[in-house]
């Protein structure tokens, strides 16, 4: 028996203190009415922006374990999303996770969490990149940052990618990007925190491309000067929250953006330490109400 609310399998890091990975996609997909599922990749003491010396605990060999017990339950999810990975090789589990654990019509979320600002994250690697690379192929759906886009497609690293008011990037070269990651497997690609040369004010745009209905899309957010680890994991979140209730790629999107906007203003208000991640609790009642005022438009 099916049962009346979406399951999600989860496969994230878990962080003890910060706001990044299942400690977010957790309520989100909660109160977007989920089951959320995790499947740990790594414990750590603290997410990795902004702290040093933090501990970490790989979960490889365990991760292999918790998945052959799910296979022996005949355990089926609605979603599988992936996040931040602990070593390369875990995109093998992934794999097989989307392969044996996700339903005929079920929905594969890749978020390639590799690095932001034009350089890579402390625990990750160009290994991690090229295995990334190949683990995309399996999903549905895959939500980069800039940077990441770049490091998929061996682009060099734009200006935007490290400081989004020094660089800006054109549409027909948005457009080129989303394609060309949507030939290497995923039906929809989305790539947040793009900045643009037709934008009439400081700020930047998440963009996508349903490349089965070959329509780009585009949600433009005004510029906050403050940067918040986890606002992908948050956006990520409440996008594959959006197409598991069936939203469209741009509703869902929009929904995703505004969501994350109204954290960044719930936090920004606040002298707090950035690397605590944005007040999450303060936003997620916006996820349970209807959407009444869209902003999306086509790219």
């Amino acid at each position: 028996m099916r049962i009346p609310v979406p399951q999600v399998a989860a496969i994230h890091d878990l962080s003890g203190f910060g706001r990044a990975s299942l400690t977010v996609a957790i309520p989100v997909l909660s109160a977007m009415g989920v089951q959320v599922c995790p499947l740990p990749t790594a414990v750590l003491s603290t997410q990795t922006s902004g702290f040093d010396d933090f501990c970490f605990v790989d979960l490889s060999v365990p991760m292999r374990d918790f998945l052959a017990h799910w296979r022996r339950l005949g355990l089926l999810f609605d979603a599988v999303y992936s996040g931040f990975l602990g070593a390369p090789e875990q995109t093998a589990t992934v794999g097989e996770c989307i392969e044996h654990c996700l339903r005929d019509d079920g929905l594969a979320v890749v978020d390639p969490v590799l690095g932001d600002n034009g350089r890579l994250d402390p625990t990750m690697s160009m290994e991690m990149v090229e295995a990334m690379r190949l683990m995309i192929g399996r999903a549905h759906c895959i939500t980069p940052n800039l940077t990441e886009a770049a490091m998929l497609l061996g682009e060099t690293m734009p200006d935007a990618a490290v400081d989004q008011r020094k660089g800006v990037m054109d549409v027909t070269t948005a457009k080129d990007w989303l394609a060309r990651l949507a030939r290497m497997g995923p039906s929809m690609t989305v790539i947040t925190s793009v900045p643009f040369t037709d934008r009439e004010r400081e700020g930047s745009s998440t963009i996508a491309y349903n490349g089965v209905e070959d329509r780009f899309w585009r949600v433009d957010c005004d510029y906050i000067p403050a940067f918040y680890p986890g606002t992908g994991d948050a956006f990520t979140s409440a996008l594959t929250g959006g197409l598991l209730r069936g939203d469209s790629l741009p509703l869902a999107m929009d929904r995703a953006v505004q969501f994350v906007t109204l954290g960044l203003r719930a936090t920004f208000g606040y002298s707090l330490p950035a690397r605590e991640g944005i007040i999450l609790e303060k936003a997620l009642d916006f996820l349970r109400a209807p959407l009444v005022h869209s902003t999306y438009k086509i790219l």
